[in-house]
């Protein structure tokens, strides 16, 4: 039934040149990373030649600066060429939303010669960046890190360990988060890392029941020397950069959220207008129908909220609620809708022949990510009723 087959995503875009750049990622996504996805996620395999290609193509640097080799597109445009990449298969998704997290401190909060120094390899130069903020003992509590870096003249030497790093050993360089005075989120400081420093090694990749093509790793510096000059922002901000730097990562993993939940709902359409029982398609089943209309509903609910945030921050407005709020929202969506697209599919969605199992996998993992939604629960709730114990 070709007429109710799902269509693209019709899309709301600011100028012409953001309807082009969704036109170039849907090619790429179609001609370059759909066709060996789920063999590849499968096998555990990296593409970092499609991460190579995404940055010839100008798509590893979007949000940022043109002179430095951004994109200068606004972060409406870049969320969903992420839900277009993340649709296809989210090791990609993710991976980009990760690498403009990992640029973030850089851009945002670097000096004019740090910029020109480092940021055009970052954003146009084929590199691929990682994330070191969390610890095996400090997840949710930040915070609390003990990675230290100790000043020795003009450099700063690091030691410690960080954990389920995406990119972990594959990585070009990491931002990360090190303690460089007391305790508590005052006495930390960010540096730009070069994954050839001596010192710095990565585990072996955690093994994991989903995004298993997407190495996650413990990372560790084992006295990693680097200059004063790869510190970025002041003494003691690391922790201000690493929050601010989230709040906009979180709408990176909302809009691959609904990217995962829109693939499964399109399965979920195809499937139950294709397979007949009782003389008709399952589609036709009024039970089977509320279930795609609430999925499609959940999706639609997501997308427009991730999407008021993003114009909210492109309005240079603040945003951390409703960032929050869409990381929740479109996590949990997308989660709901993957577990109903199994059941539509039945016995089917239960195996590997079907996307949908995968899809359902990776899900889990976006309620996770960049502060549990538990965090987000938190992180609204002090907007609304101030600090908790006042």
């Amino acid at each position: 039934m070709p007429d109710r087959a799902p269509q693209p995503v019709d899309r709301q875009l600011p100028t012409d040149e953001a309807r082009d750049l969704i036109s170039l990622v849907r090619d790429i996504a179609q001609r370059e990373i759909a066709p060996k996805a789920a063999e590849e996620e499968d096998a555990g395999r990296f593409p970092r030649e499609v991460f190579t290609l995404l940055s010839e193509s100008g798509l590893l640097g979007l949000p940022y600066d043109s002179e430095y080799g951004g994109g200068e597109q606004p972060y409406e445009v870049y969320l969903q060429v992420l839900e277009e990449l993340a649709a296809v298969r989210l090791t990609v998704g993710l991976g980009v939303s990760v690498h403009t997290l990992a640029s973030y401190a850089l851009a945002s909060y670097g000096s004019k010669q740090q910029q020109v120094e480092h940021l055009p390899a970052m954003l146009g130069g084929g590199l691929l960046g990682a994330y070191c903020l969390s610890e095996p003992a400090s997840g949710s509590d930040a915070a609390s890190l003990r990675t230290k870096a100790v000043r020795d003249g003009e450099d700063w030497v690091i030691t410690g360990t960080k954990a389920w790093i995406t990119h972990g050993g594959i990585a070009d360089f990491y931002t990360v988060m090190a303690r460089t005075g007391e305790d508590g989120p005052r006495g930390i400081s960010a540096f730009l890392v070069p994954a050839d420093a001596a010192g710095l090694s990565a585990a072996a990749p955690e093994k994991k029941m989903g995004m298993k093509g997407s190495p996650t790793a413990q990372v560790h510096f084992d006295g990693v020397r680097v200059g004063d000059e790869r510190r970025i922002g002041e003494e003691g901000q690391g922790f201000a950069i690493a929050l601010s730097a989230l709040d906009s990562g979180r709408l990176g993993i909302a809009a691959c959220a609904i990217g995962v939940a829109q693939a499964a709902l399109d399965e979920a359409v195809t499937y139950a207008t294709e397979r007949r029982q009782f003389g008709k398609p399952i589609a036709d089943f009024q039970g089977l129908r509320f279930m795609l209309a609430d999925m499609a509903t959940q999706i639609e609910a997501g997308r427009a909220l991730y999407l008021a945030a993003a114009r909210l921050r492109d309005a240079g407005r603040p945003f951390a609620k409703q960032a929050a709020m869409a990381k929740l929202h479109c996590t949990d969506a997308a989660m709901k809708v993957t577990t109903d697209a199994v059941q539509i599919l039945g016995g089917y969605g239960y195996t590997a022949d079907f996307p949908a199992e995968r899809y359902m996998r990776e899900a889990k993992v976006l309620q996770i990510v960049e502060g549990t939604n538990q965090i987000q629960r938190m992180v609204i709730a002090r907007h609304l009723a101030g600090p908790e114990g006042r």
